[in-house]
């Protein structure tokens, strides 16, 4: 059964030998976070320390989205799984359980307005023709909705689309707290909205002020944004997720190999406020993208490209 990795890995350092098989794959992840060339002996020992847990808990341990101390928890996993993270592209499992379930995502706008009721709900009756509009005032019916939107679109805000640099770091992180402590009701409605016109559209390509999170001045190579990625726990492990649930089919009927739109959708919400942060690319369609390029990439091309397609031309999402 799966258990918390932080749990599991309390467990395995009370035992004097799962704690010592453990700090050898630490040094192996340390090794590979670090970039530093492991001799032949030295890969065995990896392989073989990993092979020894195969018993523990810490193999089959998972992490919650919203639970405290996740960076934590994710170190731990990537701990254990060093070795799946090969080469570009390739991580094989999400640290996360329990993907999004359909039903649980299908919410209706009037149910969720009754739900706060004794609020001033009069000013949803005018938003039928912006429904992102109308979600960002269903966002201000709830005070930790208002409260963190707040808070992420004044950091984001500041100093975006002048002179003076924004602080993309700080930017992200509220991007990351928004969705991550604002029930999906509120943050999934504000995000994808299903617009008819450029000024609804608009409005919701700039959700994630997209000035300071998204863009740079010039587009790096999409390489460069990976690499960035797979040194942060955290954009490592939302990668890892969105691989594995917006991992797209060959066949119909929904094009995707989980069959589960939802999870996709959750996953790729998961990719917002880290280095690989998506985005829409213009106010009149539902394509996104990641803001990177794959020109200058030599032999690695067609990486680059595979990295630039998970987004801008993946069925699935």
């Amino acid at each position: 059964p799966q258990s918390d990795c932080i749990a599991a890995e309390q467990l395995c350092l009370s035992d004097s030998t799962c704690n010592a098989t453990y700090r050898i794959l630490e040094h192996c992840a340390l090794a590979k976070t670090r970039f530093l060339p492991l001799d032949h002996d030295s890969r065995v020992r990896c392989v073989n320390a990993e092979l020894d847990l195969s018993n523990s808990s810490l193999l089959h341990c998972k992490c919650h989205r919203r639970m405290k101390r996740q960076e934590h928890c994710l170190r731990i996993f990537w701990t254990v799984h060093s070795s799946m993270t090969d080469g570009y592209f390739s991580l094989e499992t999400s640290p996360y359980e329990n993907p999004a379930n359909e039903e649980r995502w299908k919410t209706d706008y009037n149910k969720l307005a009754a739900l706060l009721s004794g609020k001033d709900c009069s000013q949803l009756a005018g938003d039928a023709t912006n429904p992102c509009l109308k979600a960002t005032h269903i966002c201000n019916l709830s005070k930790k909705c208002v409260r963190l939107r707040t808070v992420y679109a004044s950091i984001c805000t500041k100093g975006a689309g002048s002179e003076d640099m924004c602080d993309r770091r700080k930017c992200h992180r509220g991007l990351r707290n928004f969705f991550e402590k604002v029930p999906e009701d509120f943050t999934k409605r504000i995000l994808f909205c299903p617009c008819q016109d450029e000024l609804c559209g608009e409005r919701r390509r700039k959700t994630i002020v997209p000035d300071c999170s998204f863009q740079y001045n010039t587009k790096p190579n999409c390489l460069w944004l990976l690499d960035s990625c797979l040194e942060d726990p955290i954009c490592k492990s939302r990668l890892a997720d969105f691989q594995q649930n917006c991992q797209p089919a060959e066949m119909p009927p929904d094009g995707c190999s989980q069959h589960n739109r939802a999870a996709c959708l959750q996953a790729y919400m998961g990719m917002i406020g880290t280095p690989m942060t998506p985005n829409y690319v213009s106010n009149s369609s539902v394509k996104v993208s990641l803001w990177c390029t794959c020109e200058s990439s030599g032999n690695q091309k067609e990486k680059c490209d595979q990295i630039l397609a998970m987004f801008e031309s993946n069925k699935c999402l």
